[in-house]
């Protein structure tokens, strides 16, 4: 395992903030939607806020488990299932530094 790994995940939950924070900034120019018969502006203006909760609720998730993984290294239960306690595999844990559940319990 990697010695950095704190480093990496706080690395890691920053980025997420960023990113939050990004997504979560109030837009440049207030309209409203407005619904027509033609597919128009206001449709594309609903997908993307649709679309742009989709991504916030993926980041959410993603930075959870980021903290509870670095809860789990503060703690000496990184690396092993918080479902099962077995070893999460070390591929897993290179690819996915913040997986606090193994293949079989994500």
């Amino acid at each position: 395992m990697r010695p950095d790994i704190d480093q990496v995940l706080a690395e890691r939950e920053d980025r997420l903030t960023a990113e939050l924070a990004e997504l979560t900034k109030p837009p440049g120019e207030v309209g409203t939607i407005s619904f027509g018969k033609r597919v128009g502006e206001g449709t594309s203006m609903a997908v993307d806020r649709l679309t742009a909760v989709s991504a916030q609720e993926h980041l959410l998730t993603m930075l959870e488990e980021v903290r509870r993984a670095r809860t789990r290294l503060a703690e000496g239960g990184y690396g092993e299932c918080e479902v099962c306690g077995r070893p999460i595999p070390e591929e897993r844990l290179e690819v996915r530094p913040w997986a606090v559940r193994c293949v079989e319990h994500s």
